[in-house]
């Protein structure tokens, strides 16, 4: 939890500062059915009883299903970002991806968003070929359009593309929210690690008190 207040116009704001009707957006990173589902991704294939897979159906999905419906029902903006090349051929990706193999053609099955979170009419849905969203989209320009203040962010790979979103968007002005039980990599000492290594870019929270907070919204 910050400590440190700082004046931003006539507001007082903390890494923890409450959420703002209107100003307050969700953003689930890369909950795609190839890094989800097992055995469908090609460079880090994972059984089902894998920690990785376990965590993502024992935990990290029904949290991210609790805060979806929170968020819709408050209000809040849900933006999803997925892996996924504007090109059948992938030549549009960039050169890491291509140097990892790693390519999810446009349109394809395996690049939609599961269905327990399926994006609704009206929900952005935002495609990348990079690790970090803010790096290969518009993200930027649309949370700024949508008038966003405080950006809350769930999904994978908590040491890859959850730590490239959080830093990023730190960097550009936004008040993040790293929800540590509704992430998931490889292993505990991974998970652990990364929420370390950028807990001072975040404030990093769990889906108790995210859901909360969020359902406050409603009644602001």
């Amino acid at each position: 939890m910050s400590a440190v207040t700082v004046k931003v116009g006539d507001d007082m704001l903390r890494r923890d500062s409450d959420y703002e009707r209107g100003r307050t957006s969700v953003l689930f990173v890369d909950m795609q059915r190839i890094w989800c589902e097992p055995n469908l991704d090609p460079t880090h294939p994972q059984d089902a009883d894998s920690y990785y897979h376990k965590r993502l159906r024992q935990t990290v999905i029904p949290n991210q299903v609790r805060i979806l419906e929170a968020a819709r029902a408050a209000g809040c903006e849900v933006l999803h970002t997925i892996i996924e090349s504007l090109t059948l051929d992938g030549r549009d990706r960039s050169l890491d991806h291509k140097l990892s193999d790693m390519h999810v053609p446009k349109g394809s099955p395996e690049g939609q968003v599961i269905p327990e979170l399926a994006p609704i009419d009206n929900e952005i849905v935002l495609p990348k070929t990079s690790s970090g969203v803010f790096n290969s989209t518009n993200i930027d320009y649309i949370l700024r359009n949508l008038n966003t203040r405080y950006l809350i962010i769930a999904g994978v790979i908590t040491d890859q593309c959850v730590d490239m979103a959080v830093r990023d968007a730190a960097d550009r002005g936004y008040l993040v929210t790293v929800v540590n039980d509704a992430c998931a990599t490889y292993s505990p000492e991974r998970h652990e690690g990364a929420l370390r290594a950028y807990s001072g870019y975040c404030w990093t929270t769990d889906t108790d008190t995210v859901v909360s907070r969020i359902q406050g919204l409603r009644q602001a």
